[in-house]
């Protein structure tokens, strides 16, 4: 089964709509949403209802850090910008968009693979996964051959060898990788909504679960676009020139 990837959605409706229609020209059979499918973006309600609709037929779907930040309220911890598009993605879903936000897992098992927003070692604390070590912490904390994940906008790939070694890839896009039986391994597919890498491309990947291959992609959408209803809904015009600059 050919399963698509996709990660950090962050309310942009132009990005998931090329992703979805990149993903079915390549064949995909199910979808995966790994959480953050709010926050920062202009579109929160279309894309919860895109999301609902997907889960529907059959895809998976995983509660984010401004997921749970739209439910209840975001923390101190929250930087200001995203603090600000919190409240206003609150005023902007419907009471069944926010429950289906709030019933969403932090976690999914199928088989050997693990979906989770964050880190696996402690998915509620929302911790990232930015080197080996941290990839290391997070593969050793559960049993998961293969661990899917998202949180940190770029895309990763890590593995951890049977001598307890971690190792990371850069990921080449359109580039298939075979994922051995022999390792273990984290998959961060990057950002569909908001990429973080200076390349404003929207970030997916898909895998086969037959074959244990994995390819990245990159997406081209019209991120002006996007940008421009960010300001427009008075949303702070710094998270609209990260979708210009990919960062």
């Amino acid at each position: 089964m050919r399963l698509a990837l996709l990660s950090d959605l962050h309310a942009n409706l132009e990005a998931l709509e090329a992703v979805l229609e990149h993903g079915a020209k390549q064949g995909a059979e199910q979808l995966a949403f790994l959480g953050d499918l709010v926050g920062y973006g202009a579109d929160p309600g279309p894309v919860v209802e895109r999301v609902q609709a997907a889960v529907a037929a059959g895809a998976l779907a995983l509660k984010g850090n401004h997921d749970e930040a739209a439910t209840r309220g975001a923390p101190s911890s929250m930087r200001a910008d995203a603090a600000r598009a919190v409240a206003w993605t609150r005023e902007h879903l419907t009471e069944e968009q926010l429950a289906f936000l709030a019933g969403l897992p932090l976690t999914i098992q199928r088989g050997e693979r693990l979906f989770v927003h964050a880190s696996a070692s402690d998915p509620a604390q929302w911790l990232y996964v930015l080197s080996a070590v941290d990839a290391g912490r997070s593969l050793r904390s559960v049993s998961a051959r293969e661990i899917f994940c998202g949180h940190t906008h770029t895309p990763a790939l890590y593995h951890l060898a049977a001598d307890g070694s971690v190792s990371a890839f850069r990921p080449v896009p359109g580039t298939p990788i075979k994922l051995s039986v022999f390792r273990r391994w984290l998959v961060i597919p990057g950002s569909v909504g908001q990429p973080r890498d200076g390349n404003p491309a929207a970030c997916y990947a898909m895998f086969d679960d037959v074959a244990d291959v994995l390819v990245f992609h990159r997406v081209p959408y019209d991120a002006e676009r996007a940008a421009r209803k960010i300001r427009a809904a008075g949303l702070p015009g710094d998270l609209g020139a990260r979708l210009e600059l990919g960062g």
